[in-house]
């Protein structure tokens, strides 16, 4: 059956452009300029997945996609969102969005978010009819079940990479930062022998772990010089914003202690609680390590990147200080940084 998708932007030439361009790709489309009309069409006729703007006249989109997963939990909301509205888009993630694209939106993302929308819905389904037959299919359906469990869960680890990638926009200097604190922590976790469980979770928590960085000012993240006594305490406020955006999300709740410590000394004096040793979350002990190194790499506004030599000897300092000494021995000693 042909996917059919409604497009909701008050930009007539917004919706013309997404139109064309999925409807080349063959989808059905059909397009409304604001939450009203959208909900009108809605009703009448059935959708496989919505692409709504989040400023709209009469009702903006996060009231359209509160109606609509009232009536239809299940149904998929892509949302387009300019730089200025992300706290919106966060909000947006929070009531149950797919997933968001940023403005002026780039048509082969739009395409491929569509996509894997589309394909998680249908895997979705194949595993409802799955469990519905589950004692009748369980051996022959064993290895498919599995590979759409992997394959749904790349759809989710996609999306926050997303979220990921729009928190450090934020900061054009770390571009790419929480996917290397990413690579790097999994690399720590497997030579600590940690569970496939714990791996897991480290890998959403070391990609979200400066979610709340969304929140602290621009001028104050990208300021030329150096920070005065004020700003810097702002800095030190985005543990606890990140925490307050994730909270109340099942699904982050293990994650929540690295977003919360990972800026925690090993010798208590980092923040936001003053932990001591082995009282630091052990995740938050190993996101704290790639997280000092890829800091120091980076180019800044007012200094730039160390080299190498020099950030080795720094952090080689604050071992047992800053840095939980076994973690750091092996970042150092399996030369993680390199990989």
């Amino acid at each position: 059956m042909e996917d059919r998708i409604l497009i909701v932007d008050d930009e007539e030439m917004i919706c013309d452009m997404l139109s064309r361009r999925l409807t080349k790709e063959g989808y059905c489309c059909v397009t409304a300029h604001s939450g009203r009309e959208a909900l009108t069409h809605f009703y009448k006729d059935a959708f496989s997945l919505i692409i709504s703007d989040i400023k709209m006249p009469e009702m903006d989109g996060i009231e359209l996609l509160k109606k609509v997963k009232t009536m239809h939990p299940k149904m998929i909301v892509i949302i387009v969102t300019a730089y200025p509205e992300i706290d919106m888009a966060v909000e947006a993630m929070r009531v149950g969005a797919y997933d968001f694209i940023i403005k002026p939106a780039d048509l082969d993302l739009v395409l491929l978010s569509v996509r894997r929308a589309l394909e998680k819905k249908r895997l979705e389904e194949e595993v409802e009819v799955y469990h519905k037959n589950l004692e009748r299919l369980v051996e022959e359906r064993t290895v498919k079940l599995q590979q759409a469990y992997r394959t749904l869960k790349k759809a989710h680890l996609d999306s926050v990479k997303v979220l990921a990638e729009a928190i450090d926009a934020k900061d054009p200097y770390t571009r790419g930062h929480s996917d290397r604190v990413r690579r790097m922590s999994l690399q720590i976790a497997t030579s600590l022998g940690l569970s496939e469980e714990r791996v897991e979770a480290l890998e959403y928590g070391a990609l979200l772990h400066d979610i709340g960085k969304i929140g602290i000012k621009d001028e104050i993240l990208q300021k030329p010089g150096a920070l005065s006594p004020e700003e810097y305490q702002t800095i030190q406020e985005h543990p606890l914003i990140g925490v307050k955006i994730v909270e109340g999300i099942e699904f982050f709740k293990d994650k929540m202690p690295m977003i919360r410590n990972h800026h925690e000394h090993y010798n208590g004096r980092g923040y936001p609680d003053g932990l001591v040793g082995e009282a630091i979350p052990l995740e938050a002990r190993i996101i704290a390590v790639p997280d000092a190194f890829d800091a120091m790499a980076s180019l800044r506004p007012h200094r730039r990147a160390m080299a190498l030599q020099d950030i080795l000897l720094e952090m080689e300092k604050c071992k047992g200080s800053q840095f939980d000494p076994n973690i750091l021995e092996i970042f150092l000693r399996e030369e993680i940084y390199k990989k």
